[in-house]
């Protein structure tokens, strides 16, 4: 089995073996340069090599393992064999039996999925346990003889404190998250889990595994991870690198939608109207209601000749192009092709030949009867004429007098007052939903609008709707409770070609439109028959706090089940005291002084002052030291957290008791409730309130 100074000569060799592979790597780059063959396949080689070389020398170093199976005379295929676990695959010299098996190798599962029940052939299993870069200690659990016992070193790699970003969980990874993790491409999950139970990691893991499984097919259409805010994606940033992968695009929805910049805010009423999946309606016949039926035949001149196409002919084409039902641009360029066709036709017939640089010619010619009946348009200036609403000429002013022309209605495919209160669908919303989201006062063009949050999910449903958007081959979604209808059909949008793992926790849902049901969220996500997986047992947070949040799930009437903890250490503890900011410092100036990160979480509106208060007291705020709005807590965790106030964040927000209960669940070791005015009443019975 060897002792822990040979696992420590182990450790060299393993070192010795990735300096190999960094050199080598670079070697073949230089080589690759001078390989004989076609240029695509040079440039292509080229690229491969140098991206591997690349992701070698820039990968963050770690352990090189942190498992070893060992393999009993019983498994048919390992008999005898021990294998070193860890982050990524590290050859053995000249080409010999690997020094470290990548975790996602189909052996390495083995190291999560055996017991002492079902060893899976597995003699022995053991763990690491590391400071920094060196190997310390060692535990075997000796699963051939049925033991397996509580392990220190696994219990201590999930309590070790939070300083920094997220990090990866390859070597305590669980049963079950396991089988979440090595799910199958083509399979679409959701997983409800409860505060700390890893769901965030789990699915970080499988866009980690799916890569490695399905590499060529992956790196064609690309893995996408979409996270609630910046703060969420900086905390996770560094786990995808860890484990080897750095190609994974990971982004806010916002900035994924972002093709203008949010220069307006709204209003709750009117953001609620605009997530409404009834806007997708609204929107699809803003678009193509600026259809119109030919009234004339296409005439377009070709030197002293005038081509002509009958009226019934082209409305026949535009007709077909509309029961087609394709993209809108697509559609406009369906019809130009077929009136360049028809135009092709007659001319054959007359004997002329109708060649490459004739047909780009008369292509040209058709556009202003395109322009007249199909007009080329983008989507900001659908939803400009959308928001203005009916009654305001394009210039934002008064209705004009009946009969009166608006200003640019006479060019081509501009719309008619009358047109456009037909295309904005005014019996789909109601009157006071119309209301809501038009502007009080209309911007004087396209180019002066300000656009809300909620308008880049309106923009991009009407993108999608002229052309379609690029697709992924997998998409990450987590806090995915929080998407609004409309939100999860641009998100639908990008993967209809590939799956989804859609992460979130219905008790932590905090918009105005947080879903109810998983069900009904994943048939919004095009996903209606996608898998729903509980994640119940809570790794990080501990269980003081655990039960704590717990008695807030009946009054947030989130239909999940309760979280239980793994662990049962941690402290909780609830000060009543006379001024809030001096309560506040005295328990940051306490948690200081213990080891790992410390969050002080704050209605919104009391952040400022508790940040001024704990600078004034000498406390430095940023590092180890954060203060932050409740509003964005959500993902991150820290070991020690100060929730200020939990009244105030409950009145802050029509769902502020979900707000409290994220807040409450960021700690993974100690939680201090501090509070001035009375705690709400759903957290405390009236006994335990005082």
């Amino acid at each position: 089995m060897g002792t822990l100074d040979d696992e420590r000569q182990y450790v060299e060799r393993c070192k010795a073996g990735l300096r190999r592979m960094l050199e080598g790597a670079r070697d073949n780059v230089i080589v690759g340069e001078t390989v004989a063959g076609d240029r695509y396949s040079a440039e292509r080689l080229g690229y491969h090599l140098k991206s591997l070389a690349k992701e070698l020398s820039e990968e963050p170093e770690g352990p090189p393992f942190f498992g070893r199976l060992d393999f009993g005379q019983e498994s048919a295929e390992h008999r005898g064999r021990a294998y070193h676990i860890g982050r990524r695959h590290i050859t053995g010299e000249r080409g010999g039996t690997p020094l470290v098996i990548d975790w996602r190798a189909p052996v390495s599962r083995a190291f999560y999925r055996a017991g002492p029940r079902d060893p899976q052939g597995v003699a022995v299993r053991r763990r690491f346990g590391w400071s920094g870069m060196t190997l310390t200690s060692f535990e075997d659990e000796r699963l051939g003889r049925g033991e397996q016992g509580e392990s220190r070193i696994l219990a201590a790699e999930i309590e070790r404190p939070r300083v920094g970003p997220m990090r990866d969980i390859v070597a305590t990874i669980q049963p079950d998250q396991d089988d979440l993790v090595r799910a199958e491409l083509d399979v679409s999950i959701c997983v409800q889990g409860g505060p700390g139970t890893g769901k965030t990691a789990v699915g970080l893991h499988r866009a980690a595994y799916l890569l490695y499984a399905h590499r060529q097919r992956l790196r064609r259409s690309g893995v996408l991870v979409l996270g609630p805010n910046p703060a969420f994606l900086g905390y996770i940033s560094a786990v995808l690198p860890a484990l080897g992968e750095m190609d994974v695009e990971q982004t806010t929805l916002e900035r994924l939608l972002g093709r203008v910049p949010v220069t307006a805010v709204d209003g709750e009423a009117a953001a609620i109207v605009k997530h409404d999946v009834r806007m997708a309606e609204v929107l699809r016949g803003a678009l193509y209601g600026r259809i119109r039926k030919p009234v004339e035949p296409v005439v377009v001149p070709d030197g002293s000749y005038r081509w002509r196409v009958p009226e019934h002919e082209v409305r026949r084409i535009v007709d077909d192009a509309r029961r087609d039902a394709l993209p809108y641009g697509v559609g406009r360029e369906r019809v130009r092709a077929r009136v360049v066709s028809a135009i092709r036709a007659r001319a054959e017939a007359r004997g002329q030949t109708a060649n490459a640089a004739w047909t780009r010619r008369i292509a040209r010619g058709v556009t202003p009867f395109l322009d007249a009946v199909w007009p080329a348009v983008k989507p900001e200036e659908v939803l400009y004429e959308v928001l203005r609403g009916p009654g305001h000429d394009v210039r934002g002013g008064p209705p004009k007098r009946p009969g009166a022309k608006r200003p640019g209605a006479e060019r081509p495919g501009a719309l008619t007052e009358a047109e456009r209160a037909a295309i904005t669908r005014r019996d789909v919303l109601t009157e006071a939903e119309w209301a809501a989201i038009t502007w009080a006062r209309p911007p004087r063009s396209v180019r002066s609008a300000r656009w809300t949050a909620a308008d880049l999910v309106l923009l991009d449903e009407i993108a999608a709707l002229i052309e379609r958007p690029r697709g992924y081959g997998h998409v990450i979604l987590d806090e995915a409770q929080d998407l609004s209808p409309m939100e999860c059909r641009a998100v639908a949008r990008r993967g209809e070609h590939g799956s989804l793992t859609v992460l979130g926790d219905l008790a932590q849902g905090t918009t105005p439109w947080a879903a109810s049901s998983w069900e009904e969220h994943l048939a919004l996500l095009g996903r209606p028959d996608g898998r729903v997986i509980a994640l119940t047992t809570g790794f990080r947070v501990p269980a003081a706090v655990v039960e704590l949040a717990n008695t807030l799930l009946e009054a947030l009437g989130a239909r999940v089940p309760a979280t239980r903890s793994y662990r049962s250490d941690g402290r909780l503890r609830v000060t009543r005291v006379t001024a809030l900011g001096k309560g506040v410092v005295a328990a940051a100036r306490e948690a200081l002084g213990f080891e790992g990160s410390v969050g002080v979480i704050a209605a919104d509106a009391g952040v400022a002052a508790l940040a001024s208060a704990l600078r004034d007291e000498g406390l430095e705020v940023g590092g180890r030291l954060s203060v932050l709005p409740a509003s964005l807590a959500k993902g991150l965790e820290y070991d020690h957290v100060i929730v200020a106030e939990p009244d105030a964040i409950v009145r802050a927000e029509r769902r502020g008791l979900n707000r409290l209960y994220v807040a409450l669940t960021r700690a993974v070791s100690r939680l201090d409730v501090v509070h001035a005015g009375p705690l709400p009443p759903e957290l405390f019975r009236p006994a335990e309130a005082g």
